[in-house]
Formats: C-alpha cells, structure tokens, sequence
C-alpha cells in the first residue's frame, strides 16, 4: 500500500514539533505535580520521548519516512553524542565490566538465528493460514529481518540480495522489522526505569555497573562548573570537529574498500555508516585520555544527552503502529521471532546471574544497531554509552554470517 502524503511535510516545523514535545516531557517529568510525578515514576520519560512522536507518525500528521531528520540525527547528532559521551569514559572500568556483556549479547544472536526458524516451524503446526500459501516467500523476506536484526541495514541488503527476496515482500518485512523492534525497545525502556527490580528477579550482581555509575557522578561532580560561552563552544568544536573528521575519513575508507575489497561488504566493513561510528567512537574514547576529559565538568554528557533525545524522537517518528493492521499474519510472526529472542536472553541471564543492563544492551546491539544500543545503555547512565557501542559493532561483524545460516535453517523448516 502507497503511503498517503503527511499532513505536515516541512522538516522545520517537524523539528519544532518533535521539540516541543520533548520540551513538554522534560517539563512534566521534573514537575511536582503528584499527577506527573506518579505517571513517570511508572513510565521512563525516555519511553514518552519515544512514544508521542510515534503517535503523531500513525495519525498522518508527520512521517519519518518523509523526514530528512533522523537522517541528520543519526549521521551528524549520534556521532557527536558518541565523541561528548565516551570523552568522559572510565575505560579501566568498562573493562571490568567483564565477559557478561558479550555473553549475553552472544546469546541475543543465537535467538535471533533460532527464532526464525522456530516461528515458522510453530505456525507451520498451529496456524498454517498465517503463513499463507506460499512459504518459500516468508522465509526468503524472514531472511531480511535476521540480517537488520543481527547486523544492520548493511546486513539486510545482503540478505536481499543472497535470497533474491522482491521488493514488494522486502518493504513488507521492513515494516515488520520496525515495529516488532520498536515495540520491543519500548518494553526494555521500561525495563530500564524498573533495572534494580529486574536486577532482583534475576538475582543478579549489578555493582560493577553501579561503580561505574557512581564513580562517572563523582568525577563530574568534581569538575562541576557553571559552564560560559566558551566552555560550550569548545563542547561543540570538539563534538562536531571529531563528527566532521570521522565523515572525511569514513567517506575516503568506505568506497576505498567497496571497489578494491568487493568480498568486505558482506561484513558491512564497507558501510560509510559503519565506519562513522566505529571512529567517532575511537577518538572519543582516545580523547577521554587527554584533558579535554574535563569538559565532562561543563557539560559535555548533557549536550550529548540533547542530541541522545532528538535521536530518539526521530526514531520514534518512523514508527507507525497501524501498520500492523496491513499484514497481520507476518507480525504475529515476527513477535513469536522475538519472543524466542527475548525468552532466551532471560533464561540465561538467570543462569549467569547477568544485570537486566546487559540484557537490554545485548538485546538492542542486536536489534537495533549503532542507533539504538547507545540510546539503550543511556537510559541507564550516560557514561555506559560506548558499551552499547562497542557491542553495536560486534553485531555488524557477525550480522551477515548468522543471518545466512538462520536463512539456511527457515529454508530448511519450510520445506
């Protein structure tokens, strides 16, 4: 079905609206008004951030398809959010966060490359009617969303590609893709608001995590100054400077290896976005060796934290929920999908004891990708930003290699 133009086509006046809103959750979010102060002690105000921009995408009104902005968000904010957030990192301590994180994120992996395979073999028993006649073409558009759901969009394409799926089917499971991600990212936001209590259903150890947090408070309350014109310059030179000099270098690597390395794209080693991120990322934490560690005192985490939120809005722009009215049967699928997925990573984090932080952050470096997995680890401190990062890009590595086999596997079942 052919979207129908949005009511609102302006990007400016979307950016406008997408700040008013985030202005009106601040707002209300550091209210005294009982009223307010109950609803978000229930619901994390990152999750409204999320919400309301969603809401407006489904009435008509705006359309972040449409919309330049998550472009400009992801490109030029989440990088630079990248650089102000992990300029500040304590690396000795996200080391010692351990091997749970890469367990777990591990573990998110093995769900998404069994989930597929198990939700066909489930309907294929229960309700065949769901799949339709034609199976051959589930499993080959399934293929797609294991490859964004381990890797990224680099990896979907691949997976496009690999299994000759149409276009027509692809923009279905693109659709599906989004909105089974999406909603599952609004329960780990929730989750995220409520951690000690998941913490103590799965009887995990989050102190490692709670150091960091701690120690990240301490350093800045040490710093603390009221920043001046000059401190906040310097905040965006170097946010954007870092922004400016990771696009020059992505822009010269990615094509370089495109053409003379064709084999690398299956890695999405040829991505600009990829290496984006992966050098941002690098030369901010190469920085939070250096003094310019101390802008944290002025504010550096905040302004990445503006940008975190605009992201997220945008984010929440390209979520329609009625869309999943138009093909029912593909998102029952992709729920039963991520069910499998998140059954998995609860079960082992209760056998590992693992905090409900890795779960979420494992989870979203899967899922999500580079754009939501800093956002995810955000929500519970700043400072643990780069984690999200770092397990973000591990997903572009295996991405290609566990979508194919989970390919091969729903092919199989199918048969």
């Amino acid at each position: 079905m052919e979207k129908s133009t949005p009511l609102i086509t302006n990007d400016a006046v979307v950016l406008g609206i997408l700040l008013i809103l985030l202005g009106f959750v601040f707002k209300t979010s550091s209210s005294d008004n009982p009223f307010w102060r109950k609803f978000y002690s229930y619901v994390p105000s990152l999750l409204v951030c999320y919400f309301l921009p969603s809401v407006f995408n489904s009435l008509g009104i705006i359309d972040g398809d449409h919309s330049q902005l998550y472009f400009v968000t992801s490109r030029y904010m989440l990088p630079a959010c990248l650089v102000l957030l992990t300029i500040s990192t304590d690396f000795k301590e996200i080391i010692r966060l351990g091997s749970k994180a890469v367990i777990m994120f591990l573990t998110g992996t093995v769900g998404i490359l069994i989930g597929g395979p198990i939700a066909i073999l489930f309907f294929s028993y229960v309700a065949p009617s769901v799949l339709g006649a034609d199976s051959e073409e589930v499993w080959r558009g399934m293929t797609t969303v294991a490859g964004s759901w381990i890797g990224g969009g680099a990896n979907q394409a691949a997976m496009k590609e690999v299994f000759l799926v149409d276009d027509n089917l692809f923009s279905k499971m693109v659709t599906v893709d989004i909105i089974v991600a999406n909603i599952w990212m609004a329960f780990l936001l929730v989750g995220a608001g409520k951690s000690k209590l998941m913490d103590k259903y799965l009887n995990a150890d989050a102190s490692a995590i709670e150091d960091v947090k701690n120690k990240m408070e301490k350093y800045s309350a040490s710093i603390s100054k009221i920043p001046n014109l000059s401190d906040l310059m310097l905040i965006l030179a170097v946010g954007f400077g870092v922004t400016g000099f990771a696009h020059l270098v992505s822009d010269w690597i990615a094509p370089y290896l495109l053409e003379n390395y064709p084999g690398l794209k299956q890695y999405s080693l040829t991505s600009g976005f990829f290496w984006l991120i992966v050098i941002s990322t690098t030369l901010g934490l190469i920085l939070s060796f250096t003094r310019l560690r101390e802008l944290e005192g002025a504010g550096a985490s905040k302004i990445g934290s503006v940008f975190i939120y605009l992201l997220v809005a945008t984010i929440g722009m390209k979520m329609n929920v009625l869309a999943i009215f138009e093909s029912p049967g593909l998102f029952l699928v992709g729920i039963v999908w991520m069910l499998v997925h998140i059954s998995l990573l609860l079960i082992v984090a209760k056998i590992i004891k693992a905090p409900f932080f890795f779960v979420a952050v494992g989870s979203q470096a899967n899922v999500g990708g580079a754009a939501s997995a800093p956002v995810m680890a955000s929500a519970f401190h700043p400072s643990l930003a780069p984690v999200g990062v770092l397990l973000a890009v591990l997903g572009y590595a295996l991405g290609t290699y566990a979508a194919y086999i989970c390919g091969l596997l729903m092919q199989f079942v199918s048969r």
